[in-house]
C-alpha cells in the first residue's frame, strides 16, 4: 500500500517489493516469469524476478517499466547492469534483484537450475511447484 508523506514523497511500503516487479514485467508482455525465494539459501539478496524478453527493445522496456512502477513506491535500484547489450538485464533493488533475459542468455545461464536450492514462488493463477 502506497500512502503519501506531507512533502508527497511516497513512503516506502512495508511489503515486499518485488511483486511490482511480476505486475510491471507482466505489463510488457515478459515471458516465463518467476520468482525465486532464496531466502535461507543466499546471504546476498532474498529473491530473483526472472523474466525473458524477445528482444532487445522489449527487454529493455521491461527494465524501464521495472524500474518506473518500483520508484512510484520509493525503491531505486542499487545497480543496473546490461542495459545496453540488453541480452540480460540484472536490477538490483538489495532484497531482491530482477533478471530480465533474452531467450538465448536465460537457457545459457538458467538460474533456475543453479538456484534448484531456492524455492519458487507461486504467482497469480499458477500452482505451487518446485522449479
Amino acid at each position: 500500500m502506497l500512502t503519501s508523506l506531507p512533502n508527497d514523497e511516497p513512503a516506502v511500503s512495508p511489503e515486499p517489493a518485488w511483486p511490482v516487479a511480476v505486475r510491471a514485467a507482466e505489463s510488457k508482455k515478459a515471458q516465463d516469469i518467476k520468482v525465486l525465494d532464496l531466502s535461507g539459501v543466499s546471504s546476498f539478496t532474498d529473491y530473483f524476478v526472472i523474466c525473458t524478453g524477445s528482444n532487445p527493445k522489449q527487454i529493455q522496456a521491461i527494465a524501464d517499466e521495472v524500474e518506473k512502477e518500483l520508484k512510484l513506491l520509493g525503491e531505486r535500484p542499487l545497480s543496473i547492469e546490461g542495459y545496453q547489450q540488453a541480452e540480460w538485464i540484472l536490477a538490483d533493488y538489495g532484497d531482491f534483484i530482477v533478471h530480465i533475459f533474452s531467450e538465448h542468455a536465460r537457457a545459457f545461464y538458467d538460474l533456475e537450475r543453479l538456484w534448484r536450492a531456492a524455492r519458487a514462488v507461486p504467482l497469480a493463477g499458477e500452482p505451487a511447484a518446485a522449479v
